[in-house]
């Protein structure tokens, strides 16, 4: 899906320059600090939201390569997995295409002192789906009709919703394409159907407004993060999120080591009866 203004209307622009703006990229060093800054108040969230039991909802969107993945990884590194966790589904059963459509979904929102953050959402049937006729015309428009009435509900049962919409250049996508396919490691992020991005550039363009036009709704907005530069996206994106949730520090209980107490003389098994993995660092030096 494509944000028609920033995708569509900006034809190229450098990775490691916003937008209209032509700024440089943060140094790293200064990245990496306020990162840093910003992922110690995300603990802070999370704790806050342990203690008086909020359930927390971020809906992660955009163009394929447009920074998605990466952003919710810097925004998990330091958090309690059990707390915070990753829902990115994969397609659909033969039974679950039987199902209400919200109805894979629901089961992975949160309990209380939970953060859930889906890569990738219900939002599928407004964009791949729709353009890639994954679904009918009558199931999208059903879609857009229910969509911000399910949202509206969460709502109301006291989940704070966040939506995130990362716009990246069509000149910038097709950049970090290239990369992907020339990185053995990260080919894997591409498919067949991710590639058709780019030759249905404009059809994309037009899912996303007319899904913004049905579910950028008062109760649950959508909010655009420019992502040609990755470093600013992320730190925006997470500045943003942290600025919409009224959290608190929480203290944290005051906790001492004990002292080890004397050995009683247990001796351990030789260990050659054990299986050691091969020094591979070794090799490495030598």
């Amino acid at each position: 899906m494509a944000d028609a203004k920033g995708d569509k209307g900006d034809k190229g622009g450098e990775e490691g320059k916003r937008k209209g703006g032509g700024r440089r990229r943060l140094s790293k060093a200064r990245y990496e600090r306020e990162l840093y800054r910003l992922q110690t108040e995300l603990v802070k969230l999370q704790e806050w939201g342990r203690g008086t039991g909020a359930r927390i909802v971020v809906v992660f969107e955009g163009r394929d390569a447009a920074g998605k993945g990466s952003t919710i990884k810097r925004v998990t590194e330091y958090l309690n997995p059990r707390v915070a966790r990753i829902v990115a589904l994969p397609r659909p059963t033969e039974r679950e295409r039987t199902q209400w459509y919200f109805q894979r979904y629901t089961e992975h929102l949160p309990a209380a002192g939970e953060i859930v953050l889906f890569d990738r959402s219900w939002y599928n049937r407004a964009g791949v789906e729709r353009v890639m006729g994954f679904c009918t015309p009558a199931e999208h428009q059903r879609f857009l009709r229910q969509c911000p009435i399910f949202e509206r509900m969460l709502v109301e049962d006291g989940i704070l919703l966040r939506k995130y919409w990362f716009s990246v250049s069509d000149e910038v996508q097709e950049q970090r394409f290239r990369r992907r396919l020339e990185d053995p490691v990260r080919r894997w992020k591409l498919s067949a159907v991710d590639l058709q991005s780019l030759t249905r550039w404009e059809e994309y363009s037009q899912a996303k407004d007319e899904m913004f036009v049905h579910t950028d709704i008062a109760e649950a907005p959508w909010y655009v993060v420019e992502s040609d530069d990755k470093r600013r996206a992320r730190l925006n994106m997470i500045a943003h999120l942290l600025s919409t949730v009224p959290y608190t520090e929480v203290t944290p209980p005051v906790l001492d080591l004990p002292p080890r107490p004397p050995a009683t003389g247990y001796r351990r098994p030789p260990r050659e009866l054990q299986n050691y993995v091969p020094d591979h660092a070794a090799d490495l030096e030598a």
